[in-house]
């Protein structure tokens, strides 16, 4: 399948955090970067020539791109050192080696040291992180070291060793660093607690230590030691924004894929990413064509076969948001909350980014398939006879019950055709009554259509609850309508809509494309009618204020009243200043209509 053009893989990118990747025509890796919004970063490589060669020659090489969408820039950071290092691709040069960011280790030992390290070891010991930012590093151990006296040794100190008294205090013990665990004059349990606190630290959960060091600065300023408190502070904003967990690297979840689906009417969209060791090393989304009507449980079942055979994935444990059936040597892992549920929820997130980019694309490309997939969609979440390709909304008017007007918006083929867009003035009805003021419009709409032999719209929404509805159903049964024209009303919650005759609402799933329409047609009969509302009342306004004056017309009031902004301005100007509006002899009318008034 020939990828599209790079110009519109880039106008279709998300605006989000996350991980590109170059390939060329023949599938091959190029570059993997990051980025703090996708759409900017990749299509400023497009849009100017580069200071160094190796760019350009990368850039004309460039077929596809493919992209990660992560939930913030940190974690765009760590998934592209985590893909550089297992894909290798030839134009990045950085982190190709075998660094890793920095951790943070809790010993597994009696007496656990913590401190910082590049290497993993499988023994035991926690490891939080990993971090991308080493003052971050830093500002935490100094933080446990300022709250906490711990070890720094690395002496073996189990029990037969302190009792034989193996080993004696150090410098740290002396100047108020530890507390001589080595020769017992710490227990075990007293410092197994400061490390629960610790462990709660590194976790995120550093309230109570928070409170420590904002009373610490305080009490510090109180002294006129400014310089210490500003540096409490800093360590407090460090704090503050410090992430304790990472989607993208967690050393509890190991050599584990993750498959997710998204689907529509037509296809269904199978983000599967690959974790080994802990990080993400891989993803890639798949779109599968509906032929008949499968369920999502056998697309994703087909899918998970099709990918781990292509990937040559072995991995004994698989998460997915549902039951699936992979046969007894493969262990199916359902999340409901924790880290794995996180990894899922990526994965899903990435599904959706896929299928929107897809539909935008689809929709740049071949406009009429895409309406006629909404058509389909619509007709079918709004259970319709036909396809609603002429649509009109209804929307009444009236602030403060003064100057009522309803306005008519026309949508055909999903998109708004204003040449069609109507308003009208109430006339048979006096005071602020919406039900009866639906009655009137929608009766001289049709009529007038039928009187004219002008194609009806095939759905017709109300802007209103029961109430508004029933009165519109009045007209189209005076006219013979029933049954030719579906109408249905729309209440104040976007997502309720109401048929004749059913008292239970219809709720629409409120991240469809159908309830999208159908926002959109509201919204445009609000802009609409209040539009006109105001012109009407303005208008009003302006008339009450104009007097009648011998020898002038509305028209030249109004210009007037525009230039002047007021009435009260007109009668103070002077005759010179209006005839630089009007001319000279209707400025003299004006002034003497005024002058003997």
């Amino acid at each position: 399948m020939t990828p599209p053009s790079i110009a519109l893989q880039i106008q279709t990118l998300p605006d989000n955090p996350g991980v590109y990747q170059y390939y060329d025509k023949d599938g091959k890796i190029l570059y993997v970067g990051k980025a703090k919004n996708l759409k900017k970063r990749v299509s400023s490589y497009f849009n100017k020539i580069h200071d160094t060669a190796k760019t350009n020659v990368l850039v004309k090489k460039i077929v596809t791109i493919k992209h990660i969408v992560v939930p913030t820039e940190t974690d765009a950071l760590l998934l592209e050192n985590n893909l550089i290092k297992t894909l290798q691709p030839r134009y990045n040069v950085l982190l190709r080696d075998d660094k890793s960011y920095p951790w943070l280790c809790i010993k597994k030992e009696p007496f656990s040291r913590i401190f910082s390290t590049r290497r993993m070891v499988k023994d035991g010991s926690e490891y939080f992180g990993p971090y991308t930012s080493f003052k971050t590093v830093h500002t935490i151990l100094d933080l446990i070291k300022e709250l906490y006296p711990l070890r720094t040794c690395n002496y073996d100190l189990s029990a037969n060793n302190i009792e034989s008294g193996k080993f004696k205090v150090c410098l740290e013990y002396h100047i108020g660093n530890c507390k001589g665990p080595c020769e017992g004059y710490e227990t075990i349990a007293e410092y197994q607690k400061q490390v629960d606190a610790i462990r709660e630290i590194l976790k995120g959960n550093f309230k109570e230590s928070m409170k420590d060091f904002k009373r610490l600065m305080v009490e510090l300023a109180q002294e006129m030691r400014f310089e210490e408190a500003q540096k409490i502070k800093e360590k407090i904003e460090i704090l503050e924004n410090y992430q304790s967990r990472s989607t993208i690297i967690n050393p509890k979840i190991t050599n584990i894929d993750v498959f997710s689906i998204v689907s529509d009417e037509s296809a269904a969209y199978v983000n599967f990413l690959q974790i080994s060791h802990g990080s993400i090393i891989r993803s890639h989304t798949m779109e599968i064509k509906k032929k008949l009507e499968e369920t999502d449980e056998e697309l994703l079942e087909l899918a998970i076969v099709e990918l781990r055979e292509r990937f040559q994935l072995l991995s004994k444990e698989v998460i997915v948001p549902f039951e699936v059936d992979l046969g007894e040597n493969i262990k199916i892992t359902v999340p409901q909350l924790g880290d794995k549920k996180q990894i899922l929820d990526l994965s899903i997130r990435n599904a959706k980014f896929y299928r929107i980019e897809q539909l935008k694309q689809l929709q740049i490309v071949d406009p009429d398939r895409h309406v006629n997939r909404i058509m389909a969609q619509m007709q079918k979440d709004l259970r319709l006879p036909v396809e609603p390709r002429h649509i009109e909304c209804f929307d009444n008017s009236n602030i403060q019950g003064t100057n009522p007007v309803s306005a008519c918006v026309v949508f055909k083929d999903g998109k708004p055709s204003k040449k069609d867009y109507r308003h009208f003035n109430i006339k048979t009805v006096e005071g602020p009554n919406d039900f009866a003021s639906m009655e009137e419009v929608v009766y001289r709409r049709y009529k007038r259509l039928l009187d004219e032999n002008q194609p009806l719209p095939q759905l017709i929404i109300i802007d209103g609850g029961k109430g508004q509805l029933s009165s519109a159903l009045k007209s189209i049964d005076d006219l013979g309508l029933r049954g030719k024209i579906t109408i249905i009303g729309i209440a104040k919650r976007l997502e309720e809509l109401f048929y004749p005759g059913d008292s239970i609402p219809l709720y629409l799933d409120k991240k469809s494309e159908t309830l999208k329409v159908i926002q959109q047609l509201r919204n445009e009969a609000h802009r609409f009618g209040i539009t006109h509302h105001r012109d009407k009342r303005s208008k009003a306004a302006l008339n009450s204020s104009m007097e009648s004056i011998p020898g002038i017309g509305e028209k030249t009031m109004t210009t007037l009243i525009q230039h002047f902004k007021s009435v009260k301005r007109l009668k103070l100007a002077t005759e010179k200043e209006i005839s630089e509006v009007v001319g000279l002899s209707k400025a003299k009318k004006i002034t003497d209509f005024y002058t003997t008034k």
